[in-house]
């Protein structure tokens, strides 16, 4: 090995020594300032500690500080509240004991008055008495003394003026109503058609007869139950004749029989199409004559449904005179008079138009015409004074004057001569009664009166009514005839219990 090989190795190792030194001098000059700066953070921290303390320590002696002021206010305010009701319990007790002081002031008062009055009483009695004394007269003879006089004095006042006024009045109070009457009667005039209860049907030959009665009379028995009328068949050349109270049914039977006779097929089952047909036609008439009497007596604002039922009034009868053409007269009537005497024209003559509308009705609802009548127009919306024009016609003393003008237009139109028939209208009262004894049990679908009334078909619910019972139905029916009507020989019942069934082959 040379020396400058040796020279470098030592070189080496002598700068690897100084080196190591070096970086061991320079750790430690690290180590040393990384403490210092630990030292620093620490102080630091405990410096920022103390002054967190004291910051805590002032909000938490100043939150004590305001807790003590806010207890000292609320001590204040409930010394005040204290002190005022204490002013006001004080003041209380003082008005107490002031009232009490007038209370056994008004009690003192109120015995003094009570001792004054009975005082009082005690003279008028002593006075009374010495009256009485004087005039050698009671006190209650007195009084009916006095009584008697005046009424005396005031009988006299009054006779003579009413002498005076029937003097003054009477002749030119008739005279004047006799105008007026006479008046409005010549200014509305009809012609008077009194309604029968039978209707002729023509027939193009009288072999048609047999056609309409049919095999075993099965035709005409559909008929009959079907429309509720009686259907007569005699010698009468080429007619047959309908017979019943009732004109619906009667038109219906009519129409039936003119279309079964135009088509020439007379069966059960056309009877029955065209019977529901007619029945329809009728309907809209009704409609169209309800229309025509509204348009005729210029009435607006009513109800179709309403126009509909007064169209029914057509079809129906009292003593004798039709419903509907009546009440058109009492309409009428009742305007002309409300024109003279300065009436409500047109509640007379909605009044009079719909006064008898109950009677449209009256079979299907209880209760009389009038009542009926008004509670119907009530239904429709109808003014109180149109309505009790359904009730006046039939009081004794109606409440207005528009009530009087109807009533009277009432009887004008009903006292035509050969207006009415009283004893048509008794008959047709008893066969109604017929078919609502009838009615009125259980399981009875519909009944019909026809030979005048001496026969009452009815029909009963196959469903309700058994064979059996059948029979104990016609029993009854015919014992509550015998027990509440009278009526001319007797009258036979005769109940229909049919089972009809009906399926389509397709």
């Amino acid at each position: 090995m040379t020396p400058t090989v040796i020279a470098g190795i030592l070189a080496l190792a002598i700068g690897a020594v100084i080196g190591y030194l070096a970086r061991k001098q320079q750790a430690l000059k690290e180590i040393d300032s990384a403490e210092r700066k630990a030292d620093a953070i620490v102080a630091d921290a405990k410096i920022k500690e103390r002054d967190i303390l004291l910051q805590t320590r002032d909000k938490a002696l100043k939150i004590i500080e305001d807790a003590k002021k806010e207890e000292d206010n609320r001590r204040k305010d409930l010394a005040q509240m204290q002190q005022r009701l204490e002013r006001r319990e004080s003041l209380f007790d003082q008005k107490l004991l002031e009232i009490q002081e007038k209370q056994t002031k008004l009690q003192e008062k109120t015995t003094q008055i009570d001792e004054t009055q009975s005082e009082i009483e005690k003279l008028k009695d002593a006075q009374a008495a010495k009256l009485e004394e004087v005039a050698g007269l009671s006190r209650e003879q007195a009084h009916a003394l006095i009584i008697e006089k005046a009424e005396k004095e005031a009988h006299e006042i009054v006779l003579d003026r009413v002498k005076k006024i029937e003097q003054l009045g009477s002749d030119e109070v008739n005279a004047k109503s006799r105008i007026l009457i006479a008046d409005a009667m010549q200014r509305y005039a009809q012609s008077v058609v009194s309604e029968n209860t039978t209707t002729v049907v023509q027939l193009p030959s009288d072999d048609m007869k047999g056609r309409i009665i049919g095999k075993e009379g099965r035709n005409i028995r559909t008929l009959e139950q079907l429309t509720g009328v009686e259907i007569l068949v005699d010698d009468t050349p080429q007619a047959i004749t309908l017979s019943g109270f009732n004109l619906i049914r009667r038109h219906i039977a009519k129409r039936t029989l003119e279309k079964l006779i135009h088509d020439g097929r007379i069966h059960p089952g056309r009877i029955e199409e065209y019977v529901e047909a007619s029945k329809q036609e009728m309907a809209a008439e009704m409609k169209k004559a309800g229309d025509e009497a509204v348009y005729e007596m210029g009435v607006t604002g009513l109800d179709p449904r309403l126009i509909q039922i007064l169209g029914r009034l057509k079809y129906r009868t009292s003593f004798g005179q039709n419903a509907l053409t009546h009440s058109l007269e009492v309409g009428h009537l009742a305007g002309l008079l409300a024109q003279q005497l300065g009436a409500n024209v047109s509640v007379c003559k909605k009044g009079g138009l719909l006064h008898d509308i109950g009677k449209a009705v009256d079979h299907e609802v209880e209760g009389g015409h009038p009542q009926i009548g008004y509670e119907l127009l009530k239904k429709f919306n109808l003014p109180e004074e149109v309505a009790y024009q359904c009730i006046a016609h039939h009081e004794d003393s109606p409440k207005t004057l528009e009530g009087i003008i109807v009533k009277v237009a009432d009887a004008l139109s009903a006292s035509r001569p050969g207006a009415r028939r009283d004893n048509a209208e008794r008959y047709l009262q008893r066969v109604t009664e017929l078919e609502g004894i009838a009615t009125g049990f259980e399981g009875v679908d519909k009944a019909y009166a026809i030979q005048a009334g001496r026969e009452l078909r009815v029909f009963a619910a196959p469903d309700v009514v058994d064979d059996s019972g059948a029979y104990r139905l016609a029993k009854a029916i015919a014992g509550r005839i015998q027990e509440t009507m009278q009526y001319p020989g007797e009258v036979r019942v005769t109940l229909i219990r049919e089972k009809r069934v009906i399926e389509f082959a397709r």
